[in-house]
């Protein structure tokens, strides 16, 4: 009985979806290759502002626009996680694809309230913004690992829309 069921279980294809442009089993060994890369990039606030004020490193917001505007860490630049492509992400970030890249999301925050509504932690939107910048090609990503409340002045928290260009 147990012989079938695992018979049945090799024979039903990871992804049995035809189309070419989606690629689950290259989404999960990307991932994989994130976890490792991702764990020695994660920064205390201390550190990550200190790595904010280099000249050359871009902080960027991959939430909506909308909520971006509502707030955000003074110096970042917007382009939304649902934005995201080789050409999007070229023109925020600039030419050089070692630029230090700074991220943050909602869960960075214990407000919990409006602009930054607690997402379920598997599903952070850092996750999601490391893997993808990773993937583009953009492998100098460092994530905020802390909590901050964002009424604290050192956090440098303002509203409004961000400069534009990001290089």
């Amino acid at each position: 009985m147990l012989l079938p069921a695992l018979a049945l279980l090799l024979a039903v294809p990871n992804d049995p979806a035809p189309n070419p442009q989606v690629d689950y089993a290259g989404f999960a060994a990307l991932t994989r290759d994130v976890h490792r890369l991702r764990a020695p990039r994660l920064l205390d606030f201390a550190a990550f502002k200190a790595k904010a004020a280099d000249k050359h490193a871009l902080i960027l917001d991959a939430r909506s626009a909308d909520k971006f505007a509502e707030g955000h860490i003074a110096g970042a630049v917007n382009l939304p996680l649902t934005d995201f492509t080789a050409e999007a992400l070229a023109k925020a970030i600039g030419p050089n694809r070692d630029r230090p890249i700074l991220i943050y999301c909602n869960n960075n925050f214990s407000n919990h309230r409006a602009p930054v509504m607690l997402k379920k932690a598997e599903l952070a939107l850092n996750i999601q913004t490391f893997i993808n910048l990773v993937g583009y090609g953009y492998p100098n990503v460092w994530e905020l690992r802390d909590v901050v409340d964002f009424e604290d002045p050192k956090v440098g928290w303002t509203t409004g829309p961000s400069s534009p260009g990001g290089t």
